[in-house]
């Protein structure tokens, strides 16, 4: 080896180097950064996926909550749709019963004004009768010392006694 040549030195210095590296262990502390670093971004990767599971499953969660709150509503809708109609159909029946009682009183009260109105021209006939009577007999009878049916009914007695 030639000590005077500059590439010994050279080559020398960066075995010095090189090892000064190792001694002081340089690559292991490289190594090991690099392998920190790593289990680091595995470590943010894994949990990455992780949350992106979570999410997913919350996102079907979701999914499925909306298609259930959806069939709640169609349903609700339907109630609603057949308790308007039954609703309506019972308005018309009372509606129905309501008009027959009142057209079943009107009834009552017109036969209660027909036979009163009936009652009452009978009685008005019946007074006219009797006043016309009475106004024949006065007229008859003021001409009349006696009744000539009272004079009949009187002969009539004595037979009928016997």
């Amino acid at each position: 080896m030639d000590f005077s040549n500059p590439e010994v030195w050279v080559q020398i210095g960066l075995l010095l180097f090189f090892g000064l590296l190792v001694v002081m262990k340089v690559p292991a502390n490289l190594w090991k950064s690099l392998g920190d670093t790593g289990d680091a971004v595995r470590a943010e990767l894994d949990e990455a996926v992780r949350i992106r599971q979570e999410a997913q499953s919350l996102l079907n969660q979701i999914k499925a909550e909306r298609l259930e709150a959806e069939q709640k509503a169609k349903e609700l809708v339907a109630f609603a749709e057949s308790e308007a109609v039954r609703l309506a159909e019972e308005a018309k029946e009372k509606l129905a019963e309501n008009i027959a009682r009142r057209q079943a009183l009107a009834e009552r009260k017109i036969a209660q004004a027909e036979a009163k109105a009936e009652a009452d021209v009978k009685a008005a006939a019946a007074d006219l009768a009797t006043k016309l009577t009475e106004t024949i007999l006065i007229e008859r009878n003021a001409g009349l010392k006696s009744d000539p049916l009272v004079d009949k009914a009187i002969g009539q007695i004595g037979q009928r006694l016997s």
